[in-house]
């Protein structure tokens, strides 16, 4: 991704984004059930790389399992690159932890971007604390080897019914999470910018007393010339 792209999304809302999506027919790209640890916080962007779990079998998922080095979910933790976001497949149960606060800080030691599940973290209020932005379902105490099985990592997945590939450009914000498709990301944070500048303008007048006919969405000329004018004004 593109220095240039990741600082446009850093402006633009997930809800924004939404909409350009849609109008490219891409209609199920935010995901479910997933709110921010911290809200009020900036705009989480990076690209994902992922971790998928599938249930857990006892027999195959003792306690002994993160003895090993090469345990997927140790692994993943120890290789998501920086500036990418590590986002994980947990089924959308949230009964058994996906990651706790002392991964969550390896992840933002390591300078990752963002931590994204469609379970739920234990120890949230000390991931909360941390200078990474992090999402999930709900709190949840029991370690994850309870009910998921690290099994996959960099695949596809699906995280609270989206698909994500890896190289995704995922970007969060106090609404939740969005995945936008890697070939479509620069010129969806360009669309972006300038429909955000566009609802800028809009909340102002509507501030002001002025009806949405014509003006949300544009229909109207003498919108345009308008917001041609205010954005001369404003240095836009």
């Amino acid at each position: 991704m593109l220095t240039t792209t990741r600082e446009k999304l850093m402006r633009v809302s997930t809800a924004t984004i939404s909409t350009a999506l849609f109008k490219r027919g891409l209609k199920n790209q935010f995901i479910q059930g997933v709110r921010a640890l911290t809200p009020g916080r900036p705009n989480m962007v990076g690209e994902a790389f992922t971790l998928r779990y599938i249930p857990a079998r006892e027999d195959l998922n003792p306690i002994e399992v993160f003895k090993d080095p090469e345990h997927p979910q140790r692994v993943a933790v120890e290789t998501c690159p920086e500036g990418a976001v590590l986002i994980i497949d947990s089924r959308k149960n949230a009964r058994a932890a996906s990651a706790g606060s002392i991964l969550a800080s390896r992840l933002m030691k390591r300078g990752c971007a963002g931590l994204v599940t469609d379970g739920g973290f234990r120890d949230a209020a000390l991931i909360a604390a941390l200078d990474i932005p992090s999402f999930h379902q709900a709190p949840s105490a029991p370690t994850n080897l309870t009910l998921h099985q690290a099994i996959d990592i960099n695949v596809p997945i699906g995280c609270g019914d989206v698909a994500v590939f890896p190289g995704d450009v995922i970007l969060g914000d106090d609404d939740g999470v969005i995945v936008i498709p890697t070939h479509l990301a620069g010129e969806l944070a360009d669309e972006a910018v300038q429909m955000t500048l566009y609802e800028d303008f809009v909340t102002e007048k509507v501030l002001e007393g002025r009806t949405i006919v014509g003006l949300y969405p544009m229909t109207l000329e003498k919108n345009r010339v308008e917001f041609e004018e205010w954005k001369q004004q404003a240095n836009h």
